[in-house]
């Protein structure tokens, strides 16, 4: 049976539950009752849905930004992410503590950290001001970076070398949760009414179709950074 675990944080430093046995994914496949899933659930797939949750809210805070330009709303949204980070973490501890892994666990994780990482902040620089073709695109880029990276992690993290606690002794490109620096950047400038035609280092080719603003490009590098094979970070 192929090794299947929930996906560790990188702030994790506690051995890796046990993997699910052929019995268990027996049971997941052929329960065909209603809300089976529900009951297939583990206290830390709850927690990771949290993670989701603050990550739609967030979302959610951003469109109300948009259609009120309120800032209380964009700040809102940028504390849902941190939040968010919180679930993602807490949930690979509890997952340790039962020494139970759960079936969907890695991929709950991978589905929760884009919405929370990758769609959240990229929602964030769009509404503060990121709103040109070209900007739209480059944070289109960048969550696109952010899938890609989760999807390559669930697929080569069973063959990444392991230390004796059998975590990953290493991450692959910069993890998607790195992106709290973006948000972080992103509120020193809400704080400092940088937004909207504020926004810093500038815009190019102003009121043209090829206009951008050079802060877009931030998040280039960050996805950039997210998909690189050959960026090897260890693992604290």
């Amino acid at each position: 049976m192929s090794e299947i675990r929930r996906r560790g944080s990188f702030l994790s430093p506690s051995p890796q539950p046990e993997a699910p046995n052929e019995q268990d994914i027996v049971e997941f496949t052929q329960d065909n009752h209603h809300f089976s899933m529900i009951r297939q659930l583990h206290m830390a797939d709850y927690i990771t849905m949290l993670n989701g949750f603050c990550g739609f809210m967030a979302i959610i805070q951003c469109m109300r930004f948009n259609e009120t330009q309120d800032t209380k709303y964009i700040v809102r949204a940028m504390w849902c992410v941190p939040l968010g980070f919180f679930f993602d973490v807490f949930d690979g501890r509890v997952a340790r503590w039962r020494k139970k892994a759960s079936l969907m666990g890695q991929e709950l994780d991978s589905l929760a950290d884009l919405i929370s990482f990758g769609v959240a902040p990229a929602s964030i620089a769009f509404s503060i001001g990121a709103k040109s073709t070209i900007d739209t695109v480059l944070l289109t880029i960048f969550v696109l970076c952010g899938l890609s990276r989760l999807a390559r992690f669930n697929v080569t993290v069973a063959n990444i070398p392991k230390d004796k606690s059998g975590k990953s002794k290493y991450f692959e490109g910069t993890p998607i949760p790195t992106t709290l620096a973006l948000v972080g950047m992103m509120a020193y400038w809400v704080s400092k009414g940088y937004i909207n035609d504020k926004l810093p280092l500038g815009v190019l080719f102003a009121g043209t179709a090829l206009e951008v603003h050079v802060a877009t490009f931030i998040f280039s590098l960050s996805g950039s950074a997210m998909i690189s094979k050959s960026l090897k970070l260890p693992k604290l």
